[in-house]
């Protein structure tokens, strides 16, 4: 009991005082003054032993306060016979004390969900059998063998080939292969079959004790936020004590003094800045950013150096289908339809992708039969009485692939994409090409932050060099750190926060001690809180990153606010201070005088609560219908973009069969060029509105005339063929097939960053 009311007593204080300080209203209000002015003795004093044991505590902690002044003023208060003033000004100092322990409390959670999800036992392997055995009884060089969906508990050796989720340490939300005889980290999950491996380390100095040891480290080095009254106290609280002794020493008169101390009651530092502050919590958390507290917006506030992770920052975070490539005549949309409707009972990683994809294609699902998981590999099964598989490459097409099969390894190789084979019926059907795209927003979000004053932009990743550069090409970054560990996060920052106050994002466990050590720690929590999350000073609620300019910018302008309250009220403070001090303000009046300095802050303050400059731009409610439903409609010409590639790749100077020529020509005339037509008819004015500048869609115009262009341009090179085309008008109609992919491509990228991110995020 006694604790819990340590534990609030901020809170306890804070309401006491409004109730207290409202009694008393209500009783004068009534025509009893007796009383009211006994309530607000009552809040004086209660204000008084308030900030006595505060600046008892300051003192014992050896830290500047201007409390001092508070319990001075209080008592002067009483002395003078102000209990009204007194009273407000307990109100004030416990507003002021609730805020700064909320804005003090820093998350400390992750350690605990770090330590929860590390294994407490392991299988040791005996002769034939296994014991289990609590992970410090470890040693280096025994076997262990860890079955599917279980946390690899110490660093070893494996004895075969594995399948690892290693977004713990990495953040990659893809699962790795290892070989046997490579090495496996603790705090990785075994997503294969069951694994062997021989221990190389003990649990106590494996790698995932040692992320637990960083997060611990980083946080003890993170500095908790000062309140701005403490870091003023240096020089007002001797000002304020040598201006009311000097008025008494000279004048020979106390009362002089306690109304220089009444006047000097710091309440635009105690109230009027923190009203900005949480205005400006408010307002963020409108926009889906939360920050942790007043500390956290100041540093936010503050920030000149951003540090990103890639996966679910920069990019989505979750693979997603980015074209269906059918074996020699086969129907794309069958194997995509099988391959999900198998997949609907996989709880694998990619398995929710293909599944997603095919319910947006508009493709009917099936349950399978007799499914079944085989780990490592894939999933098989029967669905409408056919034989499905669906896995690896080396599953399905064995050593020895199709070329067809070979060209998409090659593809999937060159655009860092991940591919997934379709088998029906004991023949490969297709393979399903995966991708974890960039965040539309993303480029936005990068020249946004630089428009609100960050002065570099850092991209460290635990993804390999190429994915990781051209990733931060992309986005527009100023530096690319690539395959980072947590460690070389936490170096990458220390080494930039040489250049300003740092600012690292980042969405897994792998994160936190970065976050955490970073000056302002973001995470991204749209899909679920994470350890990321409780390490982290400011959380994103909403699917978009460039909610963070938008909760920067609020930051800047709050805390600007904050100080211009805080500067026009303590300036006229010290002018009423000067004027007390000579004996032209009694205490009476005094008092009197600091209530409208407070109320003239308090105001100035207020102005947090209004709107202000955002980087996102307001949409109106029946533009954002007419940009979904063109979205739908772009979402939904995503295959008809991939079929001109694939058209193109089956072209052959050898005989070639015009047939899927013809039929993508009537498509693009019949599908994509109304589309293209209404974009520029519709999607064009919107966002021209919505950014106030033609100039700004500009290129999208351009590419609506140059896909036009190409489109009427294969028409009349199609009509043109005879019934058996020369070689050299099939090496043409493969390049303008090329050229028109590559258009499309680079337009549908435009539209997605310059248009589609311009409408907000809803969070799955």
């Amino acid at each position: 009991m006694i604790a819990a009311l340590r534990r609030h007593l901020e809170t306890i204080v804070l309401i006491a005082s409004g109730l207290v300080l409202a009694a008393g209203g209500v009783l004068a209000w009534a025509g009893d003054d007796a009383a009211a002015r006994w309530m607000w003795i009552a809040g004086t004093v209660l204000g008084l032993v308030f900030a006595l044991s505060a600046t008892v505590e300051a003192a014992r902690h050896r830290r500047p306060t201007v409390d001092i002044i508070a319990v001075l003023a209080l008592a002067g208060a009483l002395w003078v016979d102000e209990p009204l003033a007194g009273a407000i000004i307990t109100l004030m100092l416990a507003t002021g004390q609730v805020l700064e322990a909320r804005a003090d409390a820093r998350a400390r959670r992750e350690l605990s969900l770090l330590a929860a999800r590390a294994p407490r036992t392991a299988r040791r392997v005996v002769g034939d059998g296994l014991v289990e055995v609590a992970v410090e009884e470890i040693g280096v060089g025994e076997h262990l063998l860890v079955r599917p969906g279980e946390v690899v508990p110490v660093d070893g050796r494996l004895a075969a080939e594995a399948t690892l989720d290693e977004s713990a340490l990495t953040g990659e939300p893809e699962p790795v292969d290892r070989p046997a005889g490579g090495d496996v980290r603790s705090g990785v999950v075994n997503v294969g079959g069951p694994l062997e491996l021989v221990t190389t380390t003990t649990a106590q100095t494996s790698t995932y004790a040692a992320l637990v040891r960083l997060v611990e480290a980083a946080q003890v080095a993170s500095a908790p936020f000062v309140r701005a009254a403490d870091r003023w106290a240096i020089a007002f609280v001797p000002l304020t004590l040598a201006l009311a002794g000097g008025a008494w020493w000279v004048s020979g008169d106390p009362v002089r003094a306690v109304a220089v101390l009444v006047v000097a009651t710091p309440c635009p530092l105690l109230l009027a800045a923190p009203i900005a502050i949480v205005s400006g919590l408010s307002r963020s958390a409108r926009l889906g950013v939360v920050v942790k507290g007043g500390g956290a917006l100041e540093r936010l506030a503050r920030a000149r150096v951003a540090v990103f992770d890639k996966t679910g920052t920069l990019t989505r975070g979750r693979p997603q289908l980015a074209d269906v490539v059918p074996a020699d005549g086969g129907d794309p949309d069958v194997a995509l339809r099988l391959a999900a409707s198998l997949d609907q009972v996989s709880a694998h990683v990619l398995a929710g992708p293909i599944v997603e994809a095919a319910l947006a294609r508009g493709l009917a699902l099936t349950m399978p039969d007799q499914a079944e998981e085989v780990h490592g590999h894939g999933v098989r099964g029967t669905v409408e009485g056919r034989r499905v598989r669906v896995g690896r490459p080396s599953w399905i097409a064995g050593p020895d692939p199709a070329p067809w099969a070979r060209q998409v390894r090659r593809r999937a190789d060159l655009d860092g994409s991940m591919s997934v084979m379709v088998e029906i019926d004991g023949e490969p059907a297709a393979a399903l090409l995966l991708r974890d795209p960039i965040r539309p927003d993303a480029p936005r979000m990068v020249r946004a932050l630089r428009a609100a004053g960050m002065d570099r932009i850092v991209l460290a990743t635990g993804d390999r060099a190429d994915v990781a550069h051209m990733v931060g090409r992309i986005v527009g970054v100023d530096a690319v750190l690539a395959e980072c560990e947590p460690v070389d996060k936490l170096t990458a920052l220390r080494r930039e926060g040489e250049r300003g106050p740092t600012l690292m994002v980042g969405d897994g466990i792998n994160d936190a001690p970065a976050l955490a050590a970073a000056d302002v720690g973001v995470a991204l929590a749209a899909r679920g809180a994470t350890a990321s999350s409780e390490a982290a000073d400011v959380v994103l609620t909403v699917d978009r990153v460039d909610a963070l300019a938008d909760a920067i910018l609020v930051a800047r302008r709050s805390r600007r606010i904050a100080l211009q309250a805080v500067a026009v009220g303590m300036g006229l403070s010290l002018v009423a201070m000067g004027a007390a001090a000579a004996g032209l303000l009694p205490p009476t009046l005094g008092a009197a005088l600091q209530e409208v300095i407070d109320l003239l802050a308090i105001l100035i303050a207020l102005r947090a609560v209004l709107p202000g400059r955002l980087h996102t731009v307001a949409i109106p409610e029946e533009d954002l219908r007419t940009l979904a439903a063109l979205r739908v409609e772009h979402d939904g010409l995503a295959p008809l973009v991939e079929r001109v590639a694939a058209v193109a790749d089956a072209l052959s100077t050898q005989a070639p069969d015009l047939a899927p020529v013809l039929a993508l020509r009537d498509a693009l005339e019949t599908d994509l060029l109304p589309h293209e037509r209404a974009d520029e008819e519709l999607l064009v004015p919107l966002v021209a509105r919505a950014l106030g500048s033609h100039e700004a869609v500009a290129a999208l115009s351009r590419t609506h005339a140059e896909i036009e262009r190409q489109v009427a341009r294969l028409r009349r090179l199609v009509d043109g063929l005879g019934p058996v085309p020369a070689p050299e008008d099939v090496v043409e109609l493969r390049r303008l097939l090329y050229g028109l992919y590559a258009v499309l491509k680079l337009h549908n990228a435009q539209e997605d960053e310059g248009a589609f991110s311009l409408a907000p995020a809803r969070v799955p």
